[in-house]
Formats: structure tokens, C-alpha cells, sequence
């Protein structure tokens, strides 16, 4: 049994069919990656899994556990973190409150009991520390010391990429999407990107999904690699099977520009 699967998932808006019965599989503690040309509803594939979409066909399981039908707070509850190929922070917050709201899950006091953080033995106060404990250790590991108290909208592009991975790290993911994480970053960013993606996995244990365009990075880090195109699924095996499957060379190189799914 796989960790993560979907079976025959299909959806339609209006007379496009987004996704054509496709089914994947991903194991435990691996790092997967979904590819495809634009518009081959890779995005819709991970709006489906996260619930902000509703497949009109299949289903979704997630631990021996249907999800489909679940809304996107309690997909979330059960280990499913993502990002978002355009950045969804708050601009207009610190780069520390942005991982804070990532803790949400785990916040255990009202407002009764945060209303009694200055006393030092007060449970909110040890939630409160226990919860920065945590964003401090991601602001250590994806190196955003300088970024800390900084509002998101003064930092480069490539910075709130960061800042987005490690909200979605807050949550303590046992299933990690992301959707073109290497978007807006430079050379050095994505060598970085890559480093901790591997360290995501084996040092945190998360299982990574990815989407992404930059296919020296999808080849050098995947172990496994699904190809989607218009909406269905027409390749999936490792970096050097997809290299040399003849569809995917047909549909990277024989498709044309269609707006992303």
C-alpha cells in the first residue's frame, strides 16, 4: 500500500477536462516529482489533493485514508503541508509572524489563557516559546536569519519562496507539495534548494511531492517522476526512464503554449 495515492481522478471545468483519470503513487520518505507543459494540470492535480478543489471522480488516500472529501483545514491537520507557484504570504507581516501562523495547528491556549502570556509558568507562555523554538530552527535551517524581522514584501522573490517553505515546514508535514518551489530563485538559491530538499527527507523524514519546470533539478533529485499532458497521465518510472520515453519527448517538444492548469 502506498503512503499517497490517487485513483482515477478526473475533474472538468465547463467542457475542459482538467484531469483524466489519473492515478499516482508515492512511497514514504521519497521525493517525487510531477512534470509536464503548461497546461497539463499539474496545479489542479495539487489543488485536489490540498481540497481546494473536489475531484468529480476518484479518490484520494493519504494514510490508508480517503481525503478527497475532506476540506483543506482537516487535510492539512492530518500531515499535508504545500506551497503555491505564486507566493501566498502576508506581504505586510515579518518573515517570523508569516512561520508563526504556520503553528497554528498547534496552538493550545485561548484567549483567556494569551492573555496571561507575560506570566512566565502560564501555559501560553510555554506554548509560545515551544512554537518560536520551532520557527527558529527553520529560520536556521533554510538560513533566513537576516529575513527574521523583515515584512515579506521587502524581501526578493526568491526570499519569500524561502519564507513560504518554511511556513509549510511550521506545520510539521508528513507530506510535503510543492509547486515550483525553484520559481524566481538564482543558481546558488536552487543548489541551496536542493541540499535541503534531501535534508527534508532524510534528516525530517517528510515525503516531498514536487511540480516544477527546472529538469536538472527534477532528474538530479526525484527518485520517481510522473508526466502529466492535458490532464492525463502518459509516463511515470525513474529520471532515466522518463529521459528516454518517447511521449514525453513528443509532448515537451511537439506541444504548444497553453496557459497552466
Amino acid at each position: 500500500m502506498a503512503f499517497f495515492s490517487t485513483e482515477g481522478l478526473s475533474i472538468s471545468f465547463g467542457g475542459l477536462k482538467a484531469l483524466a483519470d489519473v492515478s499516482i503513487d508515492v512511497q514514504r520518505n521519497s521525493i517525487s516529482a510531477i512534470i509536464g507543459p503548461n497546461g497539463a494540470g499539474k496545479t489542479t492535480l495539487f489543488n485536489c489533493i490540498s481540497g481546494i478543489y473536489r475531484a468529480q471522480q476518484g479518490r484520494i488516500i493519504f494514510k490508508d485514508k480517503e481525503i478527497h472529501r475532506l476540506p483543506p483545514h482537516k487535510i492539512a491537520a492530518l500531515g499535508i503541508a504545500r506551497t503555491y507557484q505564486n507566493v501566498e504570504l502576508f506581504a505586510h507581516m515579518t518573515t517570523m509572524d508569516n512561520l508563526m501562523l504556520g503553528r497554528h495547528l498547534f496552538l493550545k491556549t485561548g484567549l483567556l489563557s494569551g492573555a496571561t502570556l507575560f506570566h512566565s509558568r502560564s501555559r501560553s507562555a510555554r506554548d509560545e516559546i515551544a512554537n518560536r523554538d520551532r520557527v527558529e530552527q527553520i529560520i536556521d535551517f533554510l538560513e533566513l536569519q537576516a529575513a527574521r524581522n523583515e515584512f515579506v514584501s521587502n524581501l526578493p522573490f526568491g526570499t519569500q519562496k524561502k519564507v513560504e517553505l518554511g511556513r509549510a515546514l511550521a506545520l510539521e508535514p508528513e507530506l510535503l507539495l510543492l509547486d515550483e518551489p525553484c520559481a524566481g530563485m538564482n543558481v546558488e538559491e536552487k543548489q541551496d534548494l536542493m541540499i535541503w530538499l534531501k535534508d527534508i527527507q532524510e534528516e525530517f523524514g517528510i515525503t516531498c511531492l514536487l511540480i516544477e519546470h527546472d529538469m536538472s533539478l527534477v532528474m538530479e533529485i526525484s527518485e520517481r517522476i510522473t508526466v502529466l499532458n492535458y490532464g492525463r497521465k502518459i509516463a511515470e518510472g525513474t529520471p532515466d526512464q522518463i529521459q528516454n520515453d518517447p511521449q514525453v519527448l513528443e509532448a515537451y517538444l511537439g506541444g504548444d503554449d497553453r496557459a497552466e492548469n
